[in-house]
């Protein structure tokens, strides 16, 4: 596939690779992980004139995500992507509790199929001259040697983009499991268009826009419901925390779409751990570099990581394309995004605290609102008037830990800007940081 993206519903064109292609010894840049941030960083630093490889355990046409993924319009167009349905306003988005709800008619998220993603991302890298080599297992690090199963390359830098089960190049620690949201996402067969209609009618909500239950299976949990355009299949997609006692994604979602008697069989999809706590401040010890998921690089909020990984290759590629550092990459990251990530990192431990009743009284009182639901989805920082703080501080006097939680996501945002180079500077960054939201 070349072009523009596909988007949900149609069907991804796959680029098959030769499974012969050799092992090259050496090149400027190695990247781990064919996936949407494996992918995109290759294709970035390729077309600044580095010499890429690209390796991939997997076929190449399995690389990445086989799901359906929000992204924000706004993180496809820093990256020079192409935006799909760029004239039609993305549907409105329903957060619905118990209770309660907050409808968020205008956004800047696009469900995206990620399998059409992922192969528009690897022929761009292509065209751009980077090299993609599929079905490589990496078994180890040398300094600047990859060791594979198919023998080693040697490269100036490094990049691990193959998420948090790759092969863990730069010794980090692993990620808590309370950290951890266990996510699933299907795209089924509609059986019955008339059922679908009585589903969502029942909420008082047209077909076709998203429904988004909350607190389902703890704080920090959702079941994701819309209907597809054409009315032929319908994507649902479940979220949860399996540490603090709760079924796993997969589990929530089966079990929805068999109490479901109009959602038919499912067409494709997949599931996985996303890491949410907040960005891992090593990035880089000079060599081997992390991108995407193994970065942490994750919208906490709802566990995006799409269009954070690719502006975290595209970052990166620019700034070794200047003549830059890996370490100059680590400080330009942490100083625009870490303290917005961070933020909604304690947003989200609040939230995974709460159970779905708290969440619903929270709801109900206005605590959250447009204005918060529509920053949470477009990974920005909400806009409110002093007014507006005004009127919330009753109800959030009366909620536990809420006037806490506001200290301290302003607290994060105040001191991610400030991320330091390395020395005594970062360690007293480091230990601010670990006293505001441990890991």
């Amino acid at each position: 596939m070349r072009g523009a993206l596909l988007a949900v519903g149609t069907t991804a064109v796959i680029h098959r690779a030769s499974m012969s292609e050799a092992l090259p010894h050496s090149a400027d840049l190695v990247v781990i992980g064919g996936g949407t941030a494996g992918a995109a960083t290759a294709g970035f630093a390729a077309a600044h004139g580095l010499r890429v490889v690209l390796l991939e355990r997997r076929p190449l046409d399995r690389a990445g995500a086989r799901w359906v993924n929000g992204v924000t319009r706004a993180a496809l167009r820093e990256a020079g992507l192409t935006v799909p349905d760029a004239a039609a306003a993305p549907p409105r988005f329903h957060l619905v509790t118990a209770n309660h709800r907050v409808t968020v008619p205008r956004h800047d998220v696009v469900d995206l199929d990620m399998r059409a993603l992922v192969a528009q991302l690897h022929d761009r890298a292509r065209a751009a001259g980077a090299e993609l080599i599929g079905e490589v297992q990496v078994t180890g690090r040398e300094d600047r040697t990859v060791r594979t199963d198919r023998g080693a390359i040697t490269a100036r830098w490094i990049v691990d983009a193959s998420g948090l089960a790759g092969p863990g190049l730069l010794d980090t620690p692993p990620v808590a499991p309370e950290h951890l949201c266990a996510a699933a996402q299907g795209v089924y067969e509609v059986r019955d268009r008339a059922g679908a209609a009585a589903y969502f009618a029942a909420l008082g909500l047209p077909l076709g826009e998203i429904c988004a239950h909350v607190g389902v299976a703890g704080g920090y949990s959702l079941i994701n419901v819309r209907v597809h355009p054409g009315g032929d299949t319908v994507g649902v997609l479940t979220g949860t925390i399996p540490a603090l006692g709760h079924p796993g994604g997969k589990a929530v979602r089966d079990d929805f779409v068999r109490a479901q008697p109009w959602i038919g069989p499912m067409v494709f999809g997949g599931g996985g751990a996303i890491p949410l706590r907040r960005p891992r401040e090593e990035l880089t010890d000079g060599t081997v570099v992390l991108v995407g998921d193994t970065g942490c690089q994750v919208f906490p909020a709802h566990g995006s990581g799409i269009g954070a990984g690719i502006l975290a290759g595209k970052l990166l590629a620019d700034t070794l394309a200047r003549g830059g550092t890996p370490y100059d990459y680590e400080v330009a990251w942490h100083r625009r995004w870490g303290g917005l990530f961070a933020a909604y990192d304690a947003v989200r431990r609040w939230n995974q605290a709460q159970s779905g009743a708290e969440l619903d009284r929270v709801i109900g009182r206005g605590l959250v609102d447009l204005e918060f639901a529509r920053a949470g989805l477009d990974q920005t920082l909400p806009q409110v008037s002093p007014g507006a703080l005004a009127r919330k501080l009753p109800g959030a006097l009366r909620e536990r830990g809420v006037v806490a939680l506001g200290a301290r996501t302003a607290a994060a945002m105040a001191l991610g800007p400030k991320f330091p180079p390395r020395g005594r500077a970062r360690r007293a960054w480091s230990a601010a940081m670990q006293r505001l939201l441990p890991v």
